[in-house]
């Protein structure tokens, strides 16, 4: 090996060092940012308690949530993996299914009960869109292993958000009476893939 190479391949090398320690998060750190995200959430909580009725609860929901969300998101970047940033995008689908539902409770009835399927809807997608992505992340033995994870992966999800764009679209029909009822009921079916 050539000194002009050995001295290259030393200096890549401290540069991959380097790089990796500049971007990893020593515990102090990490401890400092669990603390920043605890002063943050009671600061948060606080200014819900100038509110009232319904948007005092969606402030509250807003305000969990955006802490679940920074905790998950430091977990991926304080020991980074696909389950951590999976964690990490199930909390995001979490937060916004949880601050959805509550802003449904503005609403009665028939309104209400789309409002909160189209939530479930919307976080039953987000969550299986998470681990469609965990699954294309996650090293296999081969590429055809990993080619089947993930073709398994995107087939119980699109099951999954079927089901549940159909429990959606279900729900709208129940306003309806009669024969419109029941067309409406066999179009979601089939649009849906139920059977």
């Amino acid at each position: 090996m050539t000194f002009k190479l050995r001295r290259t391949l030393i200096a890549a090398c401290a540069a991959g060092l380097l790089a990796t320690t500049a971007f990893a998060m020593t515990p102090t750190e990490h401890k400092a940012a669990k603390d920043s995200i605890s002063a943050d959430y009671k600061m948060n909580k606080q200014k819900c308690n100038a509110l009232k009725a319904n948007a005092k609860d969606i402030c509250a929901k807003e305000a969990k949530g955006t802490q679940d969300v920074a905790k998950a998101e430091l977990e991926a970047q304080y020991k980074p993996s696909a389950k951590a940033s999976q964690k990490a995008a199930e909390a995001h689908a979490d937060a916004a299914y949880a601050v959805a539902k509550e802003k449904c409770d503005d609403l009665t009835g028939n309104a209400k009960d789309v409002c909160v399927k189209d939530a479930k809807a919307d976080h039953v997608k987000a969550k299986e869109n998470a681990k469609v992505t965990a699954a294309q992340a996650k090293p296999a033995d081969s590429v055809a292993e990993k080619a089947a994870n993930v073709a398994e992966a995107r087939k119980d999800a699109a099951a999954e958000k079927n089901e549940a764009n159909y429990k959606a679209a279900k729900e709208r029909c129940d306003a309806m009476s009669g024969d419109v009822k029941s067309k409406c009921v066999d179009d979601a079916k089939r649009m849906h893939g139920q059977t």
